[in-house]
């Protein structure tokens, strides 16, 4: 009987984990999408990869995928009063190919199959605007497509 309850409470763990991750990496890719499906691939895995150095260092911005993509006011798209919110917000595999890709680039990002191509960075903006006062000073790591990242931000 013993044997039963362990492997029966192994089985929902397991389910547990994997909707988490699943929440986890969808949540990253209508992220990604909504800040950057014009850049391509590697405009979405570099925005992942904010979101991954954000999750990683924890602290204010959260300490999970889910946390710091939906901290308010960090990654616009997610913003009450931007357009994208609500084409990202029910997204789901299948409702494009360009949402395909980057649910299989964050998927590649969590299990750590993809390198970090920002070099640690923490924050970014598009070239499109005037640089915010928190990128005065900061260290900027990359510059892809049309965004700028930057890591030891003050």
């Amino acid at each position: 009987m013993r044997a039963i309850l362990l492997v029966a409470l192994s089985l929902i763990l397991w389910g547990y984990n994997k909707m988490k991750l699943n929440e986890a990496q969808l949540t990253m890719a209508r992220t990604m999408y909504g800040e950057a499906r014009g850049e391509g691939a590697t405009g979405m895995q570099a925005v992942g990869n904010v979101i991954m150095n954000r999750a990683l260092l924890g602290g204010w911005w959260g300490n999970s995928i889910v946390s710091v993509a939906l901290k308010p006011w960090q990654f616009s798209a997610w913003n009450q009063n931007d357009p994208n919110r609500d084409v990202i917000a029910n997204l789901m595999p299948g409702d494009n190919q360009t949402f395909d890709l980057a649910y299989e680039i964050a998927g590649k990002l969590i299990d750590g199959d993809l390198p970090d191509i920002t070099g640690g960075a923490t924050h970014y903006y598009a070239d499109t605007i005037s640089e915010p006062g928190w990128a005065r000073g900061a260290n900027q790591t990359a510059y892809i497509g049309h965004h700028k990242f930057f890591n030891e931000v003050a």
